[in-house]
């Protein structure tokens, strides 16, 4: 589910040299980030838990029944505040933010709407991944509600799990709008998580728009192969910069 109304944009001057510059600065940091005799696979289920996630937090996370599996969000917020510029995340002049974290199925579907569970107790304490109380609020009672835990500890897991995942340096200093393949966007993310295969991620776009990248995790927070989630099919995807 996603909440951002896509509109039509203005066509601005498609970036040819950024792109190119941008793929040799990925080609530069693969070339360093892989260690002698280690793999993405050998690294891609690490045994220690995510960080802030604690022991208690970690066997309710394992526990969860009803859902296969959770995809972590991450919206590219300059196409969302495009439309939305007065939206409290669009302040902070963002790149990747997190949108949700969600329980999924392995046959593609997934559960929503599960209980009348209250949310978090002091909503501004997540204020650092949801400055906006109103989505904070949907994402429990839409989401949050289907994961077994209490809105405290959905929100707590969500803030890890999204600390986990570092945004490629060339995203957070775009500062014109570029084009890149999907394929060349989410090979950027594995450049920059060694520990995230390409198997685990997805790409979402809109009217060949990027919209958000999204990373399949297991019920404890670890990164695992996507089920059969949509994935964007656009050929070549645009990128604002944040405004």
């Amino acid at each position: 589910m996603n909440l951002q109304a896509l509109s039509i944009r203005r066509t601005l001057p498609l970036a040819l040299a950024l792109p190119l510059c941008l793929a040799l600065a990925f080609c530069l940091v693969a070339c360093k980030s892989s260690g002698p005799g280690q793999s993405s696979a050998d690294s891609a289920h690490p045994s220690a838990a995510p960080a802030g996630i604690d022991p208690r937090l970690q066997s309710q996370l394992a526990a969860a029944s009803g859902f296969d599996y959770y995809l972590l969000n991450l919206s590219w917020s300059p196409e969302f505040c495009h439309g939305h510029p007065d939206a409290p995340e669009c302040a902070n002049h963002s790149t990747f933010v997190l949108h949700g974290l969600w329980p999924q199925n392995n046959d593609g579907g997934y559960p929503e709407n599960c209980a009348d569970a209250p949310g978090p107790s002091d909503p501004s304490a997540f204020a650092d991944i949801y400055p906006d109380a109103g989505l904070l609020q949907h994402e429990w009672h839409t989401h949050g509600t289907c994961s077994g835990l209490s809105a405290n500890d959905f929100f707590s897991a969500a803030r890890a799990a999204v600390r986990e995942v570092a945004i490629p340096t060339a995203f957070n200093n775009l500062d014109h709008q570029t084009s890149m393949t999907p394929d060349d966007i989410l090979s950027s993310f594995t450049v920059a998580n060694p520990t995230i295969p390409r198997a685990s991620l997805a790409l979402s776009c809109g009217n060949n728009y990027l919209t958000a990248v999204e990373v399949c995790l297991d019920k404890t927070l670890h990164p695992i192969a996507c089920g059969p989630i949509r994935s964007c099919r656009a050929n070549i995807v645009r990128i604002p910069p944040p405004r």
